[in-house]
């Protein structure tokens, strides 16, 4: 597919995307903006709460988001085919009715603000680095080869917690007080970004090769990742090549590369072109009133 045409489709997709997730605040949301699933129901009409740990809270709203993505898919002439594997990439891949050659990655993220500073969250992982992404033809662990999807999308929701610090006690209600539950999160946003729009320069958890993600919310709505000034290339070609290079320090010493200024001095691009980056405020400076 020329090239030409492979942005037009993507570009047509995410402005699709991008309007339909708009709508969906409304969908997860009552009136105080909170979140509108308040627990679990028994047929004895008992309503069980629910915790803020956040895999509970990401599998629920993705159920909850599910049937509106079923709907999108079909308005917009396409069918969704979920991961076969929990550990498969993307969550959702969208194929397009007429042409099985026309894919996009979608991955649900959601994450939490930082009580302490909440013009940040804490973060998403953005995919694997590891065999799916340096080989593009392969079927490790992602439900079509990476080179088969026209882009790659996280649809993302940051949302805050209700009473962060307090333990989680289940609480059990009857049906007749639904509307006394305060519901575990609330404020939303929801967002759509091609991941490397929202990408940082190191990985996103330290046991696994995932790709991190900035945490300022300002620069994560805007798009306005690491690679920013860059584009997709260099994040795919350092992605690909995270912690492989190897330097040589004046001492002697040797060190891999894992960071992007080091990396586009390595390639002989001046490291201005790395986008600054704010960092997540350690708890030691926010406990004080840093920022």
């Amino acid at each position: 597919m020329q090239k030409q045409k492979r942005e037009h489709l993507k570009a047509e997709f995410k402005q699709s995307l991008t309007e339909f997730v708009e709508t969906l605040k409304n969908h997860v949301s009552t009136p105080d903006d909170q979140w509108a699933i308040k627990g679990f129901i028994d047929i004895f009409r008992n309503i069980y709460t629910i915790s803020t740990d956040t895999k509970i809270v990401s599998k629920i709203l993705e159920i909850h988001l599910f049937p509106k993505l079923l709907e999108f898919a079909s308005q917009n002439n396409y069918r969704i085919v979920l991961a076969e594997q929990q550990n498969y990439y993307p969550d959702l891949s969208f194929v397009n009715a007429d042409d099985e050659s026309v894919k996009f990655a979608v991955d649900l993220k959601t994450t939490y603000r930082l009580p302490d500073s909440p013009d940040f969250c804490n973060g998403f992982t953005l995919g694997s680095h590891g065999e799916y992404f340096t080989n593009r033809k392969s079927y490790k662990n992602i439900q079509f080869p990476y080179s088969e999807y026209l882009g790659h999308f996280c649809l993302g929701i940051i949302y805050s917690r209700v009473n962060p610090g307090k333990s989680y006690e289940s609480e059990t209600y009857r049906l007749e007080e639904l509307q006394s539950i305060t519901s575990v999160i609330s404020d939303f946003q929801f967002f759509v970004h091609e991941k490397w729009e929202i990408a940082g320069d190191y990985q996103g958890s330290s046991n696994t090769a995932n790709i991190g993600s900035i945490v300022k919310i300002s620069d994560i709505l805007e798009g306005n990742g690491v690679f920013k000034k860059l584009g997709e290339k260099w994040f795919d070609d350092f992605w690909m090549n995270y912690g492989t290079i190897q330097i040589t320090l004046p001492n002697g010493k040797i060190k891999k590369i894992t960071s992007l200024k080091e990396y586009l001095v390595y390639r002989g691009k001046d490291a201005k072109f790395a986008n600054p980056m704010a960092r997540k405020p350690s708890r030691k400076n926010t406990r004080r009133g840093q920022k």
